[in-house]
């Protein structure tokens, strides 16, 4: 089967989670060839990593980049026209097209069928001009679509939010418009890109399966979405808008939720990585009967010698590994700790950073070390030892915290105090190393652990000091819950799963999807299976009597 993967953050030049997790699907599934689409190449990236011999880079794009136009492709082409002016009655086309999409963006959300509808006509509309004429060479910001996208802000029936729009946010909406629909003006929609594909299987919503949501308008390539985390919730949740106006905040809500909706709507099947991602989905209209759960796969045999030594670790010590940044919540395990330490004194806690090039987070790390100088000052055994704090703060890859494996080893009990999460694989490597867990109920934490860890309530510090006082003063506990979630991750979390359960949806999908027959490819069935027995083969003529054919 021939899979044209979309993936996220320009795999295979990216690092990372998602990296990590196509260059695993792609290894693992050898049986199937894959055409790499790089969505998002970092532009200091120079020459293609090596990929398995069953996989090849057929294009690579950047949509952020200042001309949006494509970075790579595996073999050379006829370059588009897409740099000529449009002709009077293109640019017609293209006004009609516009309005109808900013039509749909600015309905008001009680009217959602008709502006879906009208979001998805327009969307299409633009991409048909944009595969006949080469693109679209700067009409997305031209003064044609300033107009369309103010007369459907101040249409009857707009939303509140978007008929406060003024100028200075048409233009600013209207430059994010044009980098969002960037994929329309690549060349990936022909018979020997993305048409040859018998899947698209797209590593993310939102732009990244933009391309795969054309391909199966094009050619009625079947489309397959993953995500393990929602484009339209990161949105949602980050700090990068915050100085914008609300009603460009309005219309940026509008078309991801739009973008969202119309990929969960088109697509054959969607698989999240866990019950909540499935939730934010269902919440943005997507059909139940198309929504199967497939758990992200992590490599488990790197915790082996950890995992099957359950007595290792300090019984006093509490760890916890992740990103320092406000949404992990750290100010509120410091005062959880403050309450641990008052009432088992020789409790220590571990906070493992990873490294991230956030400029915000080394402001934020400063605050925690700062605060936690203030609560825990440094102690001394006797008038002539040397004092040393109860909390100390280490990086990973550091002297102190080499590797994942001795991070975890270190600990008794592996906390979480996040009050807002996706997947949060911390908990699956400490269960991977069976270690026991506390941890706040915020996203799949609970469809994570099961019944193999403790869970409290966010933001609830003397609760979660308890939870980990009660894991501490209790050994034999800890080591059950410990050797239990071990078992659960080796079931549930596994790459070996992962594989296993794409490997039956490529199947399934192919099996569903109707036949397309592509130039000298024949025809079906054009000659019988006999044509290829070796000899004569007369089936007309049998003996008489015997029905055993002549000599």
């Amino acid at each position: 089967m021939r899979i044209g993967l979309l993936t996220e953050g320009g795999y295979p030049y990216a690092t990372g989670e998602s990296g990590a997790w196509c260059e695993r699907l792609v290894r693992g599934l050898g049986q199937h060839r894959f055409d790499l689409y790089a969505v998002g190449r970092p532009s200091s990236t120079g020459a293609t990593p090596p990929l398995p011999p069953h996989a090849r880079l057929v294009r690579a794009a950047d949509p952020g980049h200042a001309s949006g136009t494509l970075l790579e492709r595996a073999a050379p082409g006829t370059p588009r026209a897409a740099r000529r002016a449009y002709g009077r009655r293109d640019r017609h086309r293209f006004t009609a097209a516009y309005e109808r999409l900013a039509t749909g963006l600015c309905a008001e959300a009680a009217e959602g069928k008709d502006g879906a509808d009208a979001f998805a006509e327009g969307l299409y509309a633009l991409a048909e001009l944009a595969r006949e004429r080469g693109g679209l060479p700067g009409a997305l910001r031209s003064d044609d679509a300033v107009r369309a996208l103010e007369t459907a802000c101040r249409a009857p029936g707009a939303r509140r939010g978007a008929a406060a729009a003024g100028l200075p946010d048409h233009l600013a909406f209207a430059e994010h418009l044009e980098r969002a629909l960037r994929p329309l003006s690549l060349d990936w929609y022909e018979e020997d890109a993305l048409g040859a594909a018998d899947l698209c299987h797209a590593a993310a919503g939102g732009t990244t399966a933009l391309p795969g949501l054309l391909a199966t308008r094009f050619f009625g390539t079947p489309l397959l979405v993953t995500e393990y985390g929602v484009q339209l919730r990161a949105h949602y949740l980050s700090a990068a808008g915050a100085d914008r106006s609300a009603p460009l905040r309005t219309l940026l809500a509008s078309l991801h939720g739009r973008l969202a909706a119309e990929v969960y709507r088109q697509a054959a099947l969607l698989t999240p990585g866990n019950a909540h991602t499935r939730r934010w989905q269902e919440k943005c209209g997507a059909d139940r009967a198309r929504v199967r759960t497939v758990h992200p796969g992590m490599a488990a045999d790197r915790f082996d010698g950890v995992g099957e030594d359950e007595e290792s670790g300090d019984p006093t010590t509490l760890v916890w590994v992740g990103r320092a940044e406000p949404a992990k919540d750290l100010v509120a395990l410091l005062h959880a700790f403050a309450d641990v330490r008052a009432r088992q004194p020789d409790a220590r806690l571990r906070i493992v950073t990873v490294p991230v090039r956030d400029p915000g987070a080394d402001a934020y790390l400063a605050h925690c070390k700062g605060f936690a100088a203030q609560l825990f000052p440094d102690e001394a055994a006797g008038a002539h030892a040397v004092g040393e704090n109860p909390v100390s703060f280490e990086e990973l890859g550091g002297p102190e915290a080499p590797t994942l494996e001795d991070t975890y080893a270190s600990a008794a009990v592996v906390v979480l105090s996040s009050t807002v999460e996706g997947f949060p694989a911390g908990l699956v490597e400490a269960m991977f190393c069976a270690r026991a867990t506390v941890s706040t109920d915020v996203g799949a934490v609970v469809e994570i652990i099961g019944g193999t860890g403790l869970v409290v309530p966010p933001r609830n510090p003397r609760a979660f000091a308890d939870a980990c006082l009660a894991l501490l003063r209790d050994p034999g506990r800890r080591h059950r819950l410990g050797a239990a979630a071990r078992a659960r991750a080796l079931e549930l979390f596994t790459v070996e799963q992962n594989l296993a359960a794409f490997r039956g949806i490529y199947l399934e999908l192919l099996s569903r999807a109707p036949v397309r027959h592509r130039p000298g490819d024949g025809a079906l069935f054009a000659h019988p299976a006999e044509a290829h027995v070796p000899g004569s083969w007369n089936p007309g003529a049998v003996t008489a009597g015997t029905g055993a054919p002549d000599a």
